[in-house]
């Protein structure tokens, strides 16, 4: 630890600072996505000061006994290469002790996680561009998300994703400016589920998951067809799979950028097969 650099819990006011900060590296943040984030596990955000000025950032978002998130590693560019975000790092990995902790590490950050212990699992691969079906009629099988559906859809999301987040999922869902959609099944089951949100630059599309690449396409097209056709929407999908690639393909987005998904222990167990649009690179 740097003697000079103190590492606390960030206010609110401190990682909507933090979140500005990704707008400038090209994340293309959500609008309002820390006030989701950060009930998450509010002591799960730090920054590290220099002289009561904020230079430093990361989040460890604890799910369960198992598994916790890394997210945010961030040095304000003034300060980079003098160390600070190894102190900051060290400061807050202890909040995860004893989970297996996931990632999305940027290339540029892709061989101090492996030298941290983490290990690779697959890419996000970013798709961007404007969806010929933006403004398209939608599936009749596509429902808007109601009040009595969350239940079901966080039981869902459970299967697509490393840990129960019920709290979350009904955040993600309910929000001003977030367009829910869920698809059942003739039997009443969730199929599948996803989000579209307005970002810093078009609208994100996460996460988006459902059991056959079929039904998510059925689900993308229902969630841009709520937008003009002039949009441009953004998507980070795992590259396991050809048809999820192949899905942003058929409707003209292109890869414009990547993240390495990694672990810093065994892959917990999750339908990754299912997983058409990850929910966020953040926060996982």
């Amino acid at each position: 630890m740097r003697d000079d650099l103190t590492v606390t819990q960030a206010t609110a006011a401190e990682w909507d600072e933090i979140v500005a900060w990704t707008a400038g590296e090209g994340w293309n943040p959500g609008h309002g996505d820390a006030a989701h984030f950060l009930p998450s596990d509010p002591a799960g955000f730090f920054v590290g000061r220099l002289d009561g000025r904020v230079v430093s950032a990361v989040s460890v978002v604890v799910y369960s006994p198992e598994y916790a998130f890394l997210g945010y590693y961030l040095v304000h560019p003034d300060h980079r290469g003098t160390g600070l975000g190894l102190a900051t790092w060290n400061a807050a990995l202890p909040h995860a002790e004893g989970r297996v902790i996931g990632l999305d590490g940027v290339p540029a950050q892709q061989a101090t996680y492996a030298r941290a212990g983490f290990a690779p699992a697959y890419r996000n691969v970013r798709h961007t561009g404007r969806p010929r079906t933006a403004g398209a009629a939608t599936d009749p099988a596509v429902l808007a998300v109601q009040p009595h559906h969350h239940r079901a859809i966080a039981a869902y999301d459970r299967g697509c994703f490393p840990a129960a987040r019920a709290d979350f999922v009904s955040r993600w869902l309910t929000d001003d400016g977030h367009t829910a959609r869920v698809l059942l099944g003739p039997d009443g089951g969730v199929r599948g589920y996803g989000v579209i949100r307005p970002a810093h630059q078009g609208h994100r599309v996460g996460p988006l998951f459902a059991d056959t690449a079929e039904e998510a396409g059925v689900l993308f097209d229902a969630l841009v067809a709520t937008l003009p056709p002039e949009a441009e929407v953004s998507i980070d999908i795992p590259d396991l799979y050809p048809a999820a690639a192949k899905l942003a393909a058929d409707r003209g987005l292109t890869a414009s950028s990547e993240c390495l998904r990694m672990y810093s222990g065994t892959a917990p167990v999750s339908r990754v097969e299912a997983v058409y649009g990850t929910t966020s690179l953040e926060l996982g």
